[in-house]
């Protein structure tokens, strides 16, 4: 895709408007479901759709040419969206919440899982519905593939919060997997 992008890039560090719709053009789609991922509600994520293109087209002399292009942009994407959040929401820390560093991050039982019907869609309606603060730190860790350390400097939380809003996001998948789960069960059994 470097080699989709090098000609187009080139471009608009000319300040091309062309490119730059091109640019918007290829990116667009995938770039609002990141913003969505992150925002809780449709306008906040076309703002923020918005915002991440302009910095994408003032910083583009940034980019090294290195990596993939659509991997830099995500990068912007998800940067603002966590400064976003972080201006509008102030974490609830609790003490003893700080104190829970062993947390093992893969202590979830799948084994009511198997069979489960579940759609992608499903499951984004799902992580959508978490709480701010865990939806974020699920995302950060589960979707984007942060560390724990990571999240933390980016949202200014320490480490152990970010783990036990991951483990309080999981059980919450948890209940509504298995909830889903027993709906269908029952809707297949009733009919």
């Amino acid at each position: 895709m470097v080699d989709l992008f090098s000609d187009i890039i080139q471009r608009c560090r000319q300040g091309d408007r062309t490119a730059q719709e091109a640019v918007y053009n290829l990116l667009a789609g995938k770039m609002y479901a990141v913003c969505l991922r992150y925002c809780s509600n449709y306008e906040e994520a076309k703002d923020l759709l918005h915002d991440g293109f302009v910095t994408i087209f003032t910083k583009i002399d940034q980019f090294k040419s290195s990596g993939s292009f659509e991997g830099w942009a995500r990068k912007i994407f998800v940067n603002h969206a966590i400064e976003l959040y972080r201006k509008k929401t102030k974490f609830t820390t609790v003490d003893c919440l700080d104190q829970l560093t062993d947390i093992e991050d893969d202590n979830v039982n799948h084994e009511e899982e198997s069979g489960c019907n579940l759609t992608e869609a499903d499951l984004l309606a799902m992580i959508d519905e978490l709480p701010n603060q865990y939806k974020v730190v699920f995302n950060m860790y589960v979707v984007d593939g942060l560390s724990h350390k990571d999240i933390a400097q980016k949202l200014g939380i320490s480490e152990g919060t970010s783990r036990s809003n991951l483990l309080r996001a999981r059980g919450i998948m948890q209940k509504k997997v298995k909830s889903k789960i027993y709906f269908d069960v029952v809707s297949n059994a009733s009919k």
